[in-house]
């Protein structure tokens, strides 16, 4: 059986993108390149030898002559730089409308909707902000108050942040739910509602990532998730990936709340080592498939350290996924491709906590794949273009 392996590195750009300053991002954005010159180089020998280091000066990955990958640039055909858009495109599925986003905080109306339909009494915030700082400055008067912090950011989001041990856990699922409906009946055209619970541990208000949940706005189009569906085939989505889709085109899925718990579950489900009956969608009857995908995002790098602005920590991250790579690439078969790639950027060295328009690398490999500098290409949809290719 024929398998293809998306790992998304979450946020890893490779420099500014030429529409740049149409998102607000300055031209020295380069995520990877500063993560590199901060931490004086990265150990990541396995994305090496792919031919990472020959796509551009990056410091510490060294330039390989006898690459045992494919590898390339891609450019963005959709308008942002969001989760959702850059996803949806590597499925295949480019956005010609851009998401909205909301500077001066959401509508009044939307506003009053939320509460009266959620029952919460009020909100709080409804502005810009970074979740870790917002959580600090609120959590007092949300204690006073019980309301829901509601802010968003540069990108498409509607993120809802409550103390768990205060608001149940649940009740935040139900508040996305109802924003998330909201949302859709209004056509505000938001990407994402965002659940962001979190608890005081050692007298700070921490949020709690396994607890995470993205409620997204569903595709727009087919992607190439679909046609392996709808053709015999599965889809295994690992991390937020069910999230980012809705659960359309899907099979089988499992949450994680770390990279190291991903990357564990992409190297099982390599080895078939992962209990599908356990992930298996209710509506999804078991059968034997024809094909397979295994989506992956690793969003550590992202969550935890690009929107942080800690270069240190997102130089760990990317080391930590290369030493999974070095696990899984003896695991492939004659019949697997590994792609990795990302999905925007955010680069933690510039100023801002936002994502950043940036190019994105991306390297295929595969015991029948042979070595290719693929240079510049238009469109992350070209992943899609490989992997339909490939699971023919």
């Amino acid at each position: 059986m024929k398998r293809a392996i998306i790992m998304v590195i979450d946020s890893m750009g490779i420099g500014a993108m030429p529409d740049h300053a149409e998102f607000n991002d300055i031209a020295e954005c380069n995520t990877l390149k500063h993560v590199c010159e901060f931490n004086k180089g990265l150990n990541v020998p396995n994305m090496a030898k792919m031919g990472l280091g020959n796509i551009q000066d990056f410091e510490g990955i060294t330039p390989t002559k006898e690459p045992i990958g494919q590898y390339g640039t891609l450019q963005e055909k959709s308008k942002g730089k969001d989760t959702t858009t850059g996803h949806w495109e590597i499925a295949g599925l480019v956005s010609t409308r851009p998401f909205a986003t909301f500077p001066n905080g959401f509508p009044p109306e939307l506003v009053n909707k939320f509460i009266e339909e959620t029952k919460c009494g009020g909100i709080l915030a409804n502005r810009p902000a970074s979740g870790t700082q917002i959580i600090e400055e609120l959590n007092d008067e949300h204690h006073k108050t019980k309301f829901p912090i509601i802010y968003t950011s540069a990108d498409s989001v509607f993120q809802i942040a409550v103390d768990t041990d205060m608001i149940p856990l649940q009740t935040l699922y139900d508040w996305c739910h109802i924003a998330r409906k909201l949302l859709d009946d209004g056509d505000y055209h938001v990407s994402r509602v965002i659940a962001r619970p979190y608890k005081i541990i050692d007298g700070k208000p921490t949020r709690i990532g396994k607890d995470r949940r993205d409620f997204s706005v569903e595709p727009t189009g087919r992607t190439v998730l679909d046609e392996i569906k709808e053709t015999g085939g599965e889809v295994v989505a690992i991390g937020k990936i069910e999230d980012i889709f809705s659960k359309v085109g899907i099979t089988h899925a499992i949450h994680t709340g770390s990279n190291k718990e991903g990357l564990e579950l992409t190297l099982q489900a390599v080895k078939n080592d992962l209990d599908l009956d356990k992930i298996r969608y209710a509506n999804v009857k078991k059968f034997t498939p024809n094909k397979s995908l295994i989506f992956t995002n690793l969003v550590d790098t992202d969550m935890l350290y690009g929107h942080r602005n800690n270069p240190e920590g997102y130089g760990k991250a990317i080391e930590e996924i290369d030493t999974y790579v070095g696990k899984i690439m003896p695991e492939l078969t004659d019949d697997d491709m590994l792609i990795i790639t990302a999905d925007h950027g955010c680069d933690p060295t510039v100023p801002g906590t936002d994502h950043t328009r940036e190019y994105v690398p991306v390297l295929y490999y595969g015991k029948k794949i042979a070595p290719k500098d693929l240079g510049l290409t238009l469109g992350f949809d070209s992943i899609a273009d490989r992997v339909r290719e490939w699971l023919k």
